[in-house]
């Protein structure tokens, strides 16, 4: 049996103090230079060193484990954003457990309050729900939560961080680039407009097209709940099909779709084949999140971008500083800018469509 690595032979490999070694591992590197966290983590790769958890817990009070409730892995998009939460935890010494909420507020406390009975006291939630009271009993206990896709509100308490994107930016991105192209008719594809990201982005369409002089036209906006599931995150291709199919039956039927999310987008997409109509050429599509797949589809969509690898290292570097005790203040929401990125599922209104 070889030696045991310790955390004084890292510190010697790295050519840094033990407790500069310790800070990294226990979240505390805010402060610290690039080139001596890669020097620390190169060499905890070279010697296969393992932090000893037991005592860590010992030490810290708490298990250097991390939740992450989201709304369905269904939706790639969260299972990407669960991987590089993954990455940036594992940097900084902490595991991650997963879960799916449905967006359920009573499954999210279930899980909240089995993990806080194994000893973990941070948790990222990415349910984007208006309220996160019921989860009030555990903050005031102690539990660490960053909430992704909706702004800190002040009834929050002070325990609450967020991060995501500018969601009424994005939307109106996507609709403006819709409107460039000629678009007169836009129609707005969603699930249930119960969230706080879905509400922003209803919100910036409606400012997109109110700004072109557009009246709004409530017949445009399908935001109708699947059989099953309330939010349709876990059918979402299902839902983006059956709600184009609704919009392009209209007498006026729109020129056009923004759909919140890629998956619906998608879905979107099999609605106006099932007509008999091609994307884009009778329909334009924009999507939200740009997941691997809206470069792979035929033809590929036209998006809105999310830097979700900047938004999940963020949200895990907030957590693990307020577990590490590394900061006590709330740092409320951090905006990060979505990005349109153009493909092959938008084009020019069809000169017989452009009134």
């Amino acid at each position: 049996m070889g030696k045991k690595i310790t955390i004084a032979d890292v510190a010697r490999e790295a050519n840094v103090s033990v407790s500069t070694v310790s800070n990294l591992l226990n979240g505390r590197n805010g402060r610290m230079r690039v080139s001596t966290k890669e020097r620390i983590l190169e060499a905890i790769n070279t010697l296969g060193y393992t932090p000893n958890q037991a005592a860590r817990q010992l030490k810290t009070g708490h298990t250097p484990i991390i939740g992450l409730i989201v709304p369905s892995v269904a939706n790639p998009f969260y299972g990407i954003f669960a991987r590089h939460v993954e990455s940036a935890a594992l940097k900084l010494g902490f595991q991650v457990l997963l879960g799916n909420s449905d967006r359920s507020p009573e499954r999210e406390y279930q899980y909240a309050e089995e993990l806080w009975g194994y000893g973990v006291r941070g948790l990222i939630f990415g349910s984007s729900l208006f309220q996160v009271s019921h989860l009030d009993n555990l903050i005031s206990r102690g539990l660490h939560v960053v909430a992704f896709e909706r702004a800190t509100e002040f009834e929050d308490g002070t325990q609450i961080d967020s991060v995501g994107i500018d969601n009424n930016l994005a939307a109106r991105l996507a609709t403006k680039h819709l409107l460039s192209l000629g678009h007169k008719r836009i129609g707005f594809l969603s699930g249930p407009i119960k969230t706080v990201s879905r509400l922003d982005r209803l919100a910036g369409y409606q400012s997109a097209m109110r700004d072109a002089g557009i009246a709004s036209d409530p017949k445009l906006v399908w935001d109708i709940a699947p059989l099953g599931n309330s939010y349709g995150d876990s059918d979402a291709v299902d839902l983006g099909r059956q709600g184009a199919q609704e919009l392009l039956s209209q007498p006026d039927p729109p020129t056009a779709i923004f759909a919140i999310n890629d998956m619906i987008a998608f879905g979107a997409y099999a609605g106006a084949n099932d007509m008999g109509l091609i994307v884009p050429d009778d329909l334009s599509v924009v999507g939200v999140d740009d997941i691997t797949l809206t470069e792979i589809v035929q033809p590929a969509l036209t998006t809105i971008r999310q830097p979700i690898e900047k938004i999940a290292t963020v949200a895990v570097e907030r957590l693990v500083a307020r577990l590490t005790e590394t900061t006590s203040e709330a740092q409320g929401h951090q905006i990060f800018p979505p990005q349109l990125i153009v493909r092959s599922s938008t084009i020019r209104v069809p000169a017989q469509n452009d009134n």
